[in-house]
């Protein structure tokens, strides 16, 4: 009995470290830094950058460098510096290519033949459908610049397409998935480059190149790729998902970096690889390239300090030798949208994008988290409400393990049968540990008591859990995602608090006492879960026992709602489920004497 104690403590810890970790550190840390970026767009706003520190001048093609990006396509295309906006930037630059589909909006930009201004029309700012469209990608003149943009390298050629070329759109287009869009651009050697961008019905761009040699002799020049952030995320979220530039290069895997990482160590050269991708993460949002399968490339993952601080995910693809009178192809593809792991899944398998699901962090136990979501996904189809789903879900893993937890609480229930003669063994013993363990060990032994027994519901919640949690913090299926009454993002705490007695009081609580209804149900389902038992002998015991539920309430209110609906079902499926097999052996439920000792105590202590 004293080892199972000390093993339920050991594991109540370990979940302690967790959510205190979530509580104490992540949360404050999530609202400084969102405090912190909105004092800095307002700086920018206000304090424009100077014009000179954001342009380079144009460097000719062939001049030895030492990043793969080609000079042209590193030059800012910002002509009169940082605005205060984004649609002053927008404004600024008029020569686009409208873009319309059912799933984003926005437009290319001609300079440069960037992906810059992206919005995602399926996914808002908040939970209100009112609220605006999420933005994803943004111009350079931006103070939230993120784009996307390819181009070339290459030796006399003449000028090779880069940030600063003004391509020509042939006729008037707006790009759909069912009109794509061709751009052209014709250098002075009489070389032509003809771009077609198309899209699918969905979130993937493909880019199709081609070179056109009307001269007298071989050509050769090679692709490159590129998409370019200035900023962080504006909300950081926890250590529990990755956010940063990743890519994944054949036989290599994936390789990731962090901000912190790359700001560190400046520039990272992943192996050369046929196939893969590349690109920047956030929690729910991404922007990858895709270069040709079968054509070798070198990535590099890159923090350009000159001038305007920015991070770049980038490819330089092998040369293209085009012949005279001859064209020369090479087709990309960008993946600008939600991390939706249908979705992503469908073109790693259907769009051939090598390991594409990793774009989704689910973590060290994937093996878990996965299989998890797939099977609250799949009640959802029927139920129509993740919450919902959740209570399902939870409902199924209780039958799938009780005849583990049904032996776990004849066992209990036996151990609690013998807590008399464990006494006596204990106060005969009181001088002699050793005499009292093999005395207690005996006693297991003959009425067939496996002391570990009660471990086992603990050690299969735990790893629910986490990839429960897992689940809730990365996937944006579950953002937004409502239950019933108040709960309306079961990724986000309970927004409720006892302080303002759930929104009565006309008056904001802190963050540090925001302890929703639901936590509180936790709590309690927590307290009366642990007076089933026996209150335990040791002092110690005793007191983390008594307060573990109320420092949990506390804890947990900052955890996603949906992770602390499952943990507060959980917790009654399991008393019923802990009652009925004791009733069942014949052991008598103490719960309300043993919450009434616990006040008599407390009323004791408090008196003397």
């Amino acid at each position: 009995m004293q080892n199972n104690r000390n093993f339920l403590i050991a594991m109540a810890l370990s979940i302690l470290v967790l959510v205190g970790w979530q509580f104490l550190v992540v949360s404050p840390r999530m609202e400084a830094q969102r405090q912190a970026e909105a004092a800095r767009q307002a700086t920018i706003g206000q304090t424009p950058q100077n014009p000179g520190s954001l342009q380079t001048p144009q460097t000719p093609a062939g001049t030895p460098q030492d990043n793969i990006v080609a000079p042209a396509g590193r030059e800012s295309v910002v002509p009169g510096g940082v605005v205060a906006n984004r649609d002053e930037a927008l404004a600024a630059s008029t020569q686009r290519v409208p873009i319309d589909t059912p799933t984003l909006s926005g437009s290319i930009n001609l300079r440069g033949a960037r992906l810059d201004d992206l919005r995602l029309k399926r996914y808002h700012d908040t939970v209100d459908d009112a609220s605006p469209t999420i933005v994803l990608l943004s111009p350079e003149a931006a103070p939230d610049a993120y784009y996307a943009e390819f181009g070339y390298r290459g030796q006399n050629v003449g000028t090779l397409p880069g940030s600063s070329t003004v391509w020509q759109a042939e006729g008037s287009q707006t790009l759909t998935p069912a009109t794509p869009v061709t751009l052209t651009f014709t250098n002075e050697s009489n070389v032509t480059f003809r771009r077609q961008i198309a899209i699918d019905p969905d979130y993937m761009f493909t880019v199709t190149d081609t070179v056109e040699n009307t001269g007298t002799a071989p050509i050769s020049v090679s692709p490159y790729g590129q998409v370019v952030r200035f900023t962080k995320p504006q909300v950081a979220s926890a250590w529990v998902v990755f956010e940063g530039l990743l890519g994944v290069f054949g036989d290599a895997g994936v390789s990731e970096a962090t901000y912190a990482h790359i700001e560190d160590e400046g520039n990272i050269r992943p192996a050369p690889a046929t196939s893969g991708w590349l690109g920047i993460t956030d929690k729910y949002w991404a922007t990858a390239l895709v270069p040709e399968n079968g054509r070798s490339f070198q990535s590099e993952f890159q923090f350009n300090t000159a001038g305007r601080p920015s991070y770049h995910a980038a490819y330089l693809g092998d040369p293209v030798t085009v012949a005279p009178g001859a064209t020369g192809t090479v087709v990309s593809r960008t993946f600008a949208g939600p991390k939706v792991v249908d979705l992503v899944d469908h073109y790693e398998t259907d769009g051939q994008v090598l390991k594409f699901g990793q774009l989704i962090d689910w973590g060290w136990f994937f093996f878990i988290t996965r299989p998890m979501f797939h099977f609250i996904d799949f009640i959802y189809n029927f139920t129509g409400n993740f919450g919902v789903a959740i209570l399902v879900v939870t409902v199924a893993l209780k039958l799938l393990f009780f005849p583990l937890a049904s032996k776990s609480y004849k066992s209990m229930a036996k151990m609690k049968d013998m807590q008399p003669k464990i006494l006596e063994v204990r106060e005969r013993y009181a001088d002699d540990k050793m005499k009292q363990q093999q005395a207690m060990m005996e006693i297991y032994k003959t009425e067939k008591i496996n002391p570990a027994a009660g471990c086992w519901p603990v050690l299969v919640q735990i790893p629910v859990f986490f990839a429960l949690y897992k689940v809730l913090y990365v996937t944006i299926e579950m953002r937004h995602a409502p239950f019933f009454g108040w709960i309306q993002d079961l990724a986000a705490p309970d927004p409720t608090s006892i302080f303002n007695l759930f929104g009565l009081l006309p008056y904001s609580v802190p963050h540090a006492l925001m302890i929703g209804v639901f936590p509180l149900l936790m709590g309690i389902t927590m307290f009366i879960q642990m007076k089933l038992n026996p209150t335990p002998p040791d002092p110690t015991q005793k007191m983390i026992f008594t307060w573990m539920p109320v420092i949990f309430t506390f804890m947990l209110s900052s955890f996603p709602a949906g992770l602390v609906i499952y943990w507060t079902w959980n917790n009654t499926l399991s008393i019923i489920q802990q009652s009925v097999i004791m009733k069942r052996n014949g052991t008598k439920i103490e719960l309300f004497d043993n919450i009434r000792d616990t006040f008599r105590r407390e009323k004791k202590e408090t008196g003397a």
